[in-house]
């Protein structure tokens, strides 16, 4: 009975005690492999996203002198939002276009720099040549900006890619520095939610790493704690 057994054992038991040990020393190995690759994969995704909010913070900025504290208003600002812009025509080094454009200012004289500016505007569409002038216009945000992205998706802005609904974490303030007034804000994916569903031990691993490092755990791009010129920490 013994060397039955000890031949059951030798043959079936340890062969599959050795594939089991095997594929529980390839998953272990593995596994970080996996979880590396799936979160380069959503950190590239998370970094457009927090790249397209960072650009129209800077537009809502130059419009409303301060950041936006929460993405639901830059969406708005975004589809129903205007920007100033300016449209230069010629160059104040062309010596002659300048003499030309004093001579035709000349026959408009009274008007004030912006109405002027619009009549030179009028003369250049209609086929005046070597004239010098900038026109302050309006125009609606979404034909500014992303407008050559055809995937780009406004409302998309709120969420944290991957975290079944979670929402990008928005402040903003205004701080003083060295006596002058600065707007900041910061928007924040902590990978919490950016690799929900991934192993969570090694997430966690990566949070302590960050913790460590005294970094944040997870994607941030601006600072409301410190001017940053609005880096993402990716960067």
């Amino acid at each position: 009975m013994s060397s039955i057994i000890r031949k059951v054992f030798t043959y079936l038991l340890l062969p599959a005690a050795i594939v089991g040990l095997t594929y529980l020393l390839v998953q272990s190995i593995m596994e970080p492999v996996r979880f590396n690759k799936h979160k380069d994969y959503r950190t590239e995704i998370a970094v457009q996203r927090l790249k397209d909010i960072r650009d129209l913070q800077v537009a809502f900025k130059n419009v409303n002198a301060r950041y936006s504290s929460t993405v639901d208003s830059l969406i708005q600002f975004y589809n129903e939002g205007k920007m100033n812009i300016t449209l230069q025509v010629g160059s104040k080094d062309d010596s002659l276009a300048m003499a030309h454009t004093d001579q035709v200012k000349k026959k408009f004289r009274g008007l004030k720099p912006d109405k002027l500016n619009e009549k030179l505007y009028e003369l250049y569409l209609a086929g005046e040549q070597n004239l010098v002038f900038a026109v302050n216009s309006q125009i609606a945000v979404k034909d500014t900006l992303f407008k050559d992205r055809t995937n780009f998706v406004a409302d998309s802005l709120a969420f944290i890619p991957f975290s079944g609904g979670d929402k990008v974490i928005m402040k903003s303030t205004i701080k003083k520095v060295s006596g002058v007034n600065v707007p900041l804000f910061e928007a924040a994916m902590p990978y919490k939610s950016l690799l929900k569903g991934l192993d969570n031990q090694l997430r966690i691993n990566l949070d302590a790493e960050q913790e460590d490092k005294g970094r944040y755990k997870g994607l941030m791009v601006g600072s409301i704690d410190a001017p940053n010129n609005n880096a993402g920490n990716w960067e």
